[in-house]
């Protein structure tokens, strides 16, 4: 008995083992194709997960390519413009000419003192909501002040344009370096491209279609509010997009230790760099030279004899000069490791410029408009310089407010000076004295300017 129940005993174990080896088996002999089934069904699923985040990040970035275009084209059109109508505008608002050199004054001191707040409102919003706001604003700006009537209306309508204007030329470059960090010149060629065809277009067919409006200046400025309005679509669209703001790192292109490093990173002390001063001083000076430009040229060519469209054309070919120019040059620049040599270059077209603008304004018109306008391309160098000078995006959001803001403030009484000599003294000898004699400072700093190195290490020391 005791022997047929170990005999039991032995055969309930082999049972069981037996069930439990087949159950091993069989879990041993399932376990690789179900893990390969799941590994498969994981493989694809984040295969899958990856091709929709690398889509949407190139639906993303081509979205912000046309969204830089569009708002480039609309960062110059409110002041061209205007220096094209600048006589009838004059007229048909009693405005003196000293008070006429205060309006050519206000696109500068709006963006200094609006350029300032851009980089603050872009850590709050994200850069491209401020932008999609400074669009809504350029439109506002340009459709009411034509008819807010006087002066004073004329003033509060311009300003609210240029607020618009001034927060999205400070946040361009930051937009520039966050979504494109190694296309910096040929994406700052691009932006500087249509900012020139903007402003060109702006100069050349606002008397034209003045014309066509039956002659009235207010619809010939407010027109460029369509212009303004086309662009704030495509800003809209990367605002509702969410991570827009952040570039691509957002999508998860970065490490965390990559992000947690960049928003731990204090804020510069912008002002210890000597590089910092040097770009803002040469941002200052082109900018100075670039609004004299835009708001007195016609004006000089008319003086000199020349018609109203004639004047208009010439200041457009000014401005188209910056179309192939803005491109060409923010690329030599990022594979020179210094841009003193540009910085030279344009210069001297600009003192042969002023100097034949003083002799033969009308004789040799053409070839001073070129000349001058290949001189006016270093706003596009300078932005580029921007992008190089700083190493992060935090740092040339910080270099671009600091340079654009205390250049655009440097720039204000250039405009007005000019006003107050053209009415004073009767003619343009002295204020194209005046403009041919800052060429040579803004030379000097822009070879300071273009020296390799970056505000991070100076403002470290």
């Amino acid at each position: 008995m005791m022997g047929g129940m170990a005999s039991e005993e032995t055969r309930t174990l082999k049972s069981t083992t037996n069930v439990s080896g087949n159950v091993g088996s069989s879990a041993a002999s399932d376990s690789p194709a179900r893990t390969g089934e799941r590994t498969g069904r994981q493989t694809g699923e984040q295969t899958g997960e990856q091709t929709g985040k690398a889509s949407t990040r190139a639906w993303t970035t081509r979205l912000f390519a046309v969204g830089i275009v569009l708002a480039a084209l609309n960062l110059r059109p409110a002041i061209t413009s205007l220096g094209a109508l600048l006589e009838e505008v004059r007229d048909g608002l009693g405005m003196s000419g000293s008070v006429a050199g205060l309006l050519t004054s206000v696109p500068p001191l709006c963006f200094a003192l609006f350029g300032v707040m851009a980089p603050r409102l872009a850590r709050r919003f994200g850069p491209a909501a401020v932008v999609c706001a400074g669009m809504v604003l350029i439109t506002a700006g340009l459709l009411v002040r034509p008819y807010i009537g006087g002066t004073t209306g004329f003033l509060i309508g311009s300003a609210l344009a240029l607020m618009g204007i001034a927060v999205s030329n400070v946040l361009m470059p930051v937009i520039v370096k966050r979504w494109f960090p190694d296309r910096v010149g040929s994406m700052t060629g691009l932006y500087s491209m249509a900012l020139a065809l903007g402003t060109a277009s702006a100069a050349a067919v606002t008397v034209p279609i003045t014309d066509a409006l039956g002659g009235s200046w207010r619809s010939g400025l407010a027109v460029w509010a369509a212009l303004a309005a086309a662009a704030v679509l495509p800003w809209i669209a990367l605002v509702r997009h969410r991570g827009a703001s952040s570039g691509p790192e957002a999508s998860g292109e970065r490490s965390s230790r990559a992000r947690e490093a960049e928003q731990v990173q204090p804020v510069l002390r912008i002002t210890r760099s000597r590089t910092a001063w040097a770009l803002a001083v040469f941002f200052g000076l082109q900018a100075t030279a670039a609004y004299i430009t835009m708001g007195w040229m016609a004006q000089i060519f008319r003086d000199a004899g020349v018609s109203a469209g004639t004047a208009g054309l010439l200041l457009a070919v000014t401005m188209v000069m910056g179309v192939p120019l803005a491109f060409v040059i923010p690329r030599l620049a990022t594979r020179l490791p210094r841009q003193g040599p540009i910085v030279i270059a344009l210069g001297v077209c600009g003192l042969v410029g002023y100097a034949g603008l003083y002799l033969a304004p009308a004789g040799g018109a053409w070839a001073w408009a070129v000349l001058l306008g290949i001189a006016n391309c270093s706003f596009p160098l300078a932005l580029t310089m921007v992008g190089m000078r700083a190493r992060t995006g935090a740092g040339v959001a910080q270099l671009s407010a600091f340079a654009q803001s205390t250049g655009y403030l440097i720039s204000i009484p250039g405009p007005l000076l000019v006003g107050v000599l053209y009415q004073h003294s009767g003619g343009w000898g002295l204020p194209i004295a005046l403009m041919a004699g800052l060429m040579v400072p803004q030379m000097a700093v822009g070879v300071l300017a273009g020296r390799n190195r970056t505000v991070e290490d100076e403002a470290a020391r």
